[in-house]
């Protein structure tokens, strides 16, 4: 967990990283929570961007102008001047359901809906199946994907403020049914409003009472900023291989020095 909405995927050797956004104050209506557990420079030897959607707090103009043009980042389609303002040289525009590879990794756009032009990811790497939310509300598109996809985990957010600007706790509940997945990291979680009249009682908490209430077996990962998860070995899922997804206090936990030597690692087999 990097912060916020952005997390580092890793696994059979390809790095992904979803939604940067290495600001730490925030802007006039939401402060940020805690500084990312990266700088910009750490991270800039991965190997593909998940980008949902062009708000601030998921998208950092330097990081993204600063990365190789070798680096795609895969977004949803829009107009070329939002992709200009964003920076990014590499960019892939994807519709719902259209596929790419990137490294090891199987990558597939799937609906979201938001405040803004918007898409999720659907990862598959090293055997395991990753879900990658966005900002988007529930919706009945999420049990298609679950029609589609057996779901490992699902990086999705499970609280929101008024007005509601991602899905809140009931949503989230309603998601965890549809996608069928067998674990949740909550995301975007990284920012408050600074008028308490947009705070809610909404967290993580009250999302995995209403997760429990309504009989869900699946296990809540709340990760915070440089802490790490990984997959579980799959010893029930014969037909695939052991993985790590994202990283969690749940297994061996790698921390993010841990992570950003390997980077260093891999910048060096490179050259």
């Amino acid at each position: 967990m990097v912060g916020h909405s952005t997390v580092l995927l890793e696994g059979a050797g390809t790095r992904l990283l979803t939604d940067p956004w290495f600001g730490t104050s925030g802007n006039l209506a939401y402060r940020r929570l805690a500084p990312p557990a990266f700088r910009r420079e750490e991270l800039r030897e991965i190997d593909g961007v998940l980008f949902s959607h062009g708000h601030w707090d998921h998208s950092d103009r330097k990081f993204l102008r600063a990365l190789d043009a070798r680096v795609p980042v895969l977004g949803p389609s829009g107009s070329p001047a939002m992709r200009w303002l964003k920076g990014a040289r590499n960019f892939r525009p994807m519709r719902p359901w259209e596929r790419c590879a990137v490294g090891a990794a199987a990558i597939t756009a799937v609906p979201a809906l938001h405040l803004a032009r918007t898409v999720g990811f659907v990862v598959e790497l090293d055997g395991s199946c990753a879900y990658f939310a966005g900002d988007t509300y529930h919706r009945p598109f999420m049990a298609e994907i679950g029609r589609r996809f057996r779901i490992d985990v699902a990086l999705m957010p499970v609280a929101t403020f008024r007005l509601p600007m991602t899905m809140g706790d009931r949503g989230a509940v309603a998601a965890v049914a549809d996608l069928g997945t067998a674990t949740v990291i909550p995301i975007h979680l990284g920012i408050a409003p600074r008028s308490p009249l947009l705070r809610t009682a909404q967290s993580v908490a009250s999302f995995e009472r209403r997760l429990r209430d309504a009989g869900s077996p699946a296990a809540v990962v709340h990760l915070r900023e440089g802490e790490s998860w990984a997959a579980p070995a799959l010893a029930m899922k014969p037909n695939r291989s052991n993985t790590a997804i994202a990283s969690g206090p749940q297994s061996q936990a790698t921390t993010a020095r841990d992570l950003s030597s390997s980077g260093r690692e891999r910048s060096a087999a490179r050259a």
